[in-house]
């Protein structure tokens, strides 16, 4: 059902071409005394080779250089503006591309002439301070050619206006924006379409996802080096294995799976310029399934299932319900954000589907530390120790955990709020990558603390020993007595029942 959703989902949201920034008869937006369009936006590296000429044509050599490239992209005004104009006039309207780095923001628009103007006005323009009908640039002398302006013009009454081919190669690392800039008013309703191209030197990764690749190929090595060391351990004691190592080593095969789909689609991203829908979709499917199950472990560890309890009783379908019910919204959550735009796909959209996920994280919280809280306490009543020592380690290691994670969302929140034009991007891989690390920290140490053995004892459940036992109470003799209420209390009559069995023995 999740599949097929995830499918269902993807033709509603659409393929992204990510460093190709498809236009499909996109609408300009009217800002101040303009409209515009963005083009995109991404962290770019220097190239390689330094050029002092930043354009070149499509047949010049671009090895190791960042370009981006305004490949077939056309202006499309009305028929109503176009009527308007004489067929013999060359040029019948402007529409302007401003590629600028983020940094160079204040030298677009007239902040800098103390007006919220972005085209010239014929007051700034008789000042001498700009060109009527353009775009406001600020140019300075040691950087005339940044932003850069390139221009197409309409002809006569023809409603389409085709930009000529251009790369514009990149010399300077920076994160670079790309906007479509009208400023003739009689060019209202005009769209675009086409595409631009954007590269880096080594590859078409935009700068902000490019150091994920080898990330992903470190932690597909890291996840292959702990299924082996459990895999060992497993085959060895093979005799003393419980359903719960089972679904530890489903969780490690699911991490393994993804981390590679991961590092596969990262790479052939970067050698084409385009991700692969089919390799996404896998790699976004076994994220939400891996995730799902994560959680899923968590919560029937914590409840004691395979170690004081040989099953779940009523709870499995509640368990099973709020596991579904995760992987959709998750699937969905990922499903958007890998395959939109790259450059910003946020918003509404992503908003509503980001609260869903957290609320059924928090109940996955709370549900496991209350079962943590009811298992620890049945153990310490049954003076179980060794058991008891499991779980308080694995309650500790939690808590780090949560404790970890509370921190580095408020990081997050934090880094995002303080960034929104993303001038960090070169540090922005390292928000997804904390969560795979975190992920797979808690369960390297689920796999230590359950690790198949030859004393099973420790952290199986064993009906001849008694484990299993009730919310209400334990039986401590044949006489029925039960415990219940503090500690000192339940040792108390611990020690009265041994009495009686001593007694009677005698």
């Amino acid at each position: 059902m999740g599949f097929w959703a995830a499918w269902i989902l993807l033709l509603l949201i659409g393929a992204s071409n990510a460093s190709i920034h498809d236009y499909k008869k996109e609408k300009f937006i009217p800002q101040a005394n303009s409209r515009f369009f963005h083009g995109g936006s991404e962290g770019l590296y220097a190239s390689n080779s330094q050029d002092l000429n930043t354009s070149s044509s499509p047949d010049i050599s671009l090895k190791g250089k960042s370009f981006i490239r305004f490949a077939d992209v056309t202006f499309v005004r009305t028929m109503e503006s176009a009527s308007k104009q004489n067929p013999m006039q060359s040029t019948a309207g402007l529409v302007e591309a401003i590629l600028l780095e983020v940094k160079d923001r204040d030298r677009i628009g007239g902040s800098f002439l103390k007006s919220n103007a972005i085209c010239c006005t014929p007051d700034l323009a008789d000042a001498g301070s700009c060109t009527l009908g353009e775009v406001i640039i600020k140019r300075e002398s040691n950087d005339d050619k940044w932003p850069r302006q390139i221009k197409t013009f309409f002809k006569g009454n023809k409603t389409e206006a085709a930009m000529l081919p251009e790369t514009v190669v990149i010399n300077k690392t920076g994160m670079y924006y790309l906007y479509f800039v009208i400023c003739d008013p009689g060019l209202d309703g005009t769209v675009i379409r086409g595409r631009t191209v954007w590269k880096n030197p080594d590859g078409y990764l935009p700068g902000k996802v490019a150091p994920l690749m080898k990330f992903f190929g470190f932690m597909s090595l890291a996840y292959l080096l702990l299924g082996l060391v459990w895999f060992l351990r497993f085959v060895k004691f093979w005799k003393d294995i419980i359903q719960l190592h089972y679904h530890i080593t489903l969780v490690i095969a699911l991490g393994m799976c993804e981390m590679a789909v991961r590092y596969f689609e990262y790479a052939n991203f970067d050698s084409t310029g385009m991700r692969p829908m089919d390799v996404t979709l896998w790699a976004v499917t076994f994220a939400s399934i891996k995730k799902t199950l994560s959680r899923l472990l968590l919560l029937v560890v914590s409840m004691g299932f395979g170690v004081v309890k040989p099953t779940l009783g009523g709870m499995s379908s509640r368990v099973l319900l709020l596991g579904v019910v995760y992987f959709v919204a998750t699937e969905a959550l990922e499903l958007v954000e890998h395959l939109g735009n790259i450059n910003d796909f946020s918003g509404k959209t992503l908003i509503y589907l980001v609260i869903p996920v957290a609320i059924l994280d928090a109940c996955f919280i709370l549900w496991i530390f209350s079962s943590l809280a009811r298992t620890l306490e049945k153990l310490q009543i049954k003076r179980n120790m060794a058991k008891l020592e499991l779980y308080r380690n694995f309650t500790n290691s939690l808590a780090v955990s949560v404790l970890l994670s509370i921190a580095w969302i408020g990081f997050e929140l934090y880094f995002n709020a303080s960034d929104p034009l993303s001038e960090l991007w070169r540090m922005a891989w390292i928000i997804p990558a904390f969560w795979n690390l975190l992920s797979y920290g808690l369960l390297a140490v689920i796999c230590i603390l359950w690790a198949p053995s030859n004393n099973p004892t420790r952290y199986s459940y064993l009906a001849e020993t008694g484990d299993e036992f009730e919310e209400e109470g334990i039986s401590l003799t044949s006489g029925g007595i039960k415990i219940t209420g503090d500690v000192e209390r339940n040792e108390l009559l611990y020690g009265l029942a041994d009495e009686v069995e001593e007694d009677k023995r005698e």
